[in-house]
């Protein structure tokens, strides 16, 4: 449990694991495997969804 609680809403599509590693199966010259890093498009890597918007009223 962090010691510290948010109160920033976490992103609904990533759940706040914003970065995965993806291995592709291939493997470079020293053995280490080719992985590709892919970003949450919803909140742009930081695990964090904006903060809603506020109710305007329009009219009288």
């Amino acid at each position: 449990m962090p010691a510290h609680a948010t109160t920033r809403p976490v992103c609904r599509n990533c759940d706040g694991f914003p970065v995965v590693a993806i291995t592709t199966g291939d493997r470079h010259a020293d053995g280490s495997r080719v992985l590709l890093r892919v970003v949450c498009h919803a909140c742009k890597g930081i695990g964090h969804a904006a903060a809603p918007a506020g109710l305007v009223r329009a009219g009288r």
